[in-house]
């Protein structure tokens, strides 16, 4: 399949609509019938503000950067792009052109 990786980065403990916003996001995504995602949180990292941040062992409640990604046609970024900028939310994000596939291309479902 061609299509992109759409990412987005968003701080660990920031909300949307009572839900933490990277959990927003996949929800979101689900409902809209995208074909997956997923959600990774980084060691450490920094944004446009410059400040490091990075976990401690005695910190609770992180700021740490999450990243969600979906591999995803163009049409499918397109419509879910479209969704988000009318939810009110601010993110940052990539758009990157990918190949994806499986390995035994008998099973594949993809393209």
């Amino acid at each position: 399949m061609n299509g992109c990786y759409l990412k987005f980065y968003v701080a660990e403990n920031r909300r949307h609509r009572h839900l933490l916003a990277y959990e927003w996001l996949l929800q979101e995504a689900q409902r809209l019938g995208l074909p997956g995602g997923s959600a990774f949180r980084a060691l450490a990292g920094f944004g446009r503000h410059g400040r490091l941040h990075e976990e401690h062992f005695i910190e609770l409640a992180g700021d740490l950067p999450v990243e969600v990604g979906f591999v995803l046609t163009e049409a499918e970024a397109d419509r879910f792009l479209a969704h988000l900028r009318g939810q009110g939310l601010n993110l940052f994000y990539l758009r990157v052109p990918v190949l994806a596939g499986f390995v035994d291309d008998a099973k594949s479902t993809m393209g």
